[in-house]
């Protein structure tokens, strides 16, 4: 019987929604200051394109395993804290870089946290994989 990930379907509208509003805010700064293509020398501008930027590098993939881990039978449990996490890590991260290009506590937290969980994710999902062939 097929397990229907519904875990990493609210977890993925969640990011979904991050997503739309790191966008926005792209996109209403280059509205503001007539920016078409670039940052235009705009460095808020050029922030808030490095936090939607890196939102899009990590996360697609992170939700991918979610999502495999979650049809391959992983418990609720471990599922909710990987994308909540997830989640978590992501907002602190853009909150930190979104307020300042130098270090904060929340970019540095949110990048670390990513990382973790990211390699979790991973490193479950190899042993899931490794259980599932030895049997």
């Amino acid at each position: 019987m097929a397990v229907t990930p519904r875990i990493s379907l609210l977890v993925a509208s969640l990011h979904l929604l991050l997503f739309l509003y790191l966008s926005l805010r792209v996109m209403l700064q280059r509205r503001s200051r007539r920016i078409g293509i670039g940052a235009g020398g705009d460095l808020e501008l050029e922030r808030r394109i490095r936090v939607h930027a890196n939102f899009a590098e990590y996360v697609p993939l992170g939700l991918l395993v979610l999502a495999l881990l979650e049809s391959s039978g992983t418990r609720a449990d471990v599922l909710w804290t990987f994308g909540l996490a997830l989640l978590g890590a992501r907002l602190m991260h853009a909150a930190g870089l979104g307020g300042s290009a130098g270090y904060s506590a929340g970019r540095a937290g949110g990048a670390a946290l990513t990382m973790l969980v990211l390699a979790g994710m991973a490193l479950l999902g190899l042993w899931r994989f490794i259980a599932e062939a030895t049997l």
